[in-house]
């Protein structure tokens, strides 16, 4: 077991209103949800000596801390790559702790992403930059690859090509998580669960991907708190250790678009997350009570759990359809109804839901619920989480 795992632990959680049109800015969004999860820890904001987000944030940690009342900062970091930063940043977080560069680390990330800049269009009419990611896209441009639904339509008919898979087996997880979603109050589509047949008759947005293959736009911010474990028993909730906390950049990886591999009908910078995820926690697949995984489309859940070895490679599709990502299934999945039914928070309010799985508290609680693994965002170098119940 590695020595970062048990060391740090989720002490607060909170979020604003998802939406598709916030009315007020990101800054805004990003303090409103840091304020939320200090108090659901007991925290006060000049307790916070640490802040991590995403590359891909506005919010400059400054100004963060100027309009939350937060003081001296003694750690500040961000993680890139869009969606696999997700869990990145408590690793960051728990390493600062684990190693004393600060002692209360707030994780935050918030955007207008409906009512701003929406990812889902591509490039579209914004302004060409200059970087070598854009130099690499400049090889699949020309030929219509503009977007992540098409960048991810490409990795989706190769894994029905190699394993036999239909669009009835993405849909499976876009039901499941909408049915989680419609039983949460804080979900977009709260009370608007879907069937396999809403699914195949939703209109084609990349050959093989389905409107309801595709992950929502959203506006809103998610924060968390991280502190020391033997800190974290002091405070209102129980404790939610992190047991493992990883990154993983796979063999000639690309951002959405990496076709040159041998194969491209796997994840291999997922099942190098994993081997870290189990390796520094003790534990194992067997030993997860709960999975909360990064849906942003749904061809790519499959090949994570057969990354994360849940399964074995090209049944994922089988797993599934036997319900086992139901409440009462093996693996309970994005019990929130994931960022298709909840939101679209680059996987920060999957993290929270893994807390309320550990507390307790989430809107389908499917039984006690020991350890839950998280992943971030895929296609992307990525991350990952094992949470765990204090021993």
């Amino acid at each position: 077991m590695s020595a970062l795992s048990g060391a740090a632990a989720i002490a607060g959680i909170g979020a604003t209103e998802f939406s598709k049109q916030s009315g007020r800015s990101e800054l805004q969004l990003s303090c409103e949800a840091t304020l939320a999860a200090l108090a659901d820890a007991g925290l006060d904001p000049s307790d916070v000596d640490g802040l991590v987000t995403f590359t891909a944030d506005t919010s400059s940690e400054i100004h963060l801390a100027r309009n939350t009342g937060m003081g001296e900062l003694t750690f500040f970091s961000r993680v890139g790559y869009g969606g696999g930063a997700a869990c990145g940043t408590v690793a960051q977080a728990a390493m600062a702790i684990a190693t004393g560069a600060a002692e209360v680390v707030v994780c935050y990330r918030a955007f207008n992403e409906r009512s701003g800049e929406r990812y889902g269009l591509g490039q579209a009419d914004r302004a060409m930059d200059t970087g070598a990611d854009r130099a690499a896209y400049s090889w699949m441009t020309p030929y219509g690859l503009n977007t992540p639904a098409q960048w991810v339509a490409m990795f989706a008919r190769r894994y029905l090509h190699d394993y036999g898979a239909t669009s009835e087996d993405f849909g499976r997880v876009a039901v499941t998580d909408r049915r989680h979603a419609a039983n949460n109050p804080a979900a977009w589509f709260h009370g608007k669960p879907i069937t396999l047949a809403d699914h195949q008759a939703s209109r084609w947005i990349a050959e093989p991907l389905h409107l309801l293959d595709c992950c929502q736009e959203t506006d809103g911010g998610q924060a968390l708190v991280l502190v020391s474990a033997e800190r974290a028993g002091d405070l209102p909730h129980p404790v939610v250790a992190v047991r493992a906390a990883a990154q993983g950049s796979g063999k000639d990886q690309h951002m959405m678009t990496s076709y040159y591999r041998r194969g491209i009908s796997g994840i291999p910078e997922m099942g190098l997350v994993g081997r870290q995820l189990w390796a520094q926690s003790g534990l194992g697949p067997d030993d997860m009570g709960a999975a909360v995984l990064y849906d942003h489309f749904t061809p790519l859940v499959l090949p994570q759990l057969e990354e994360l070895g849940f399964c074995p490679t090209g049944t994922a599709k089988d797993f599934i359809a036997e319900g086992n990502l139901e409440l009462d299934g093996r693996l309970p999945t994005n019990t929130h109804g994931g960022q298709l039914g909840e939101a679209y928070l680059h996987g920060m309010n999957g993290i929270a839901e893994a807390v309320r799985l550990i507390r307790g508290t989430s809107c389908n609680q499917p039984r006690e619920v020991g350890n839950v693994v998280v992943t971030a965002g895929t296609g992307v170098p990525t991350s990952g989480l094992v949470l765990g119940a204090e021993r």
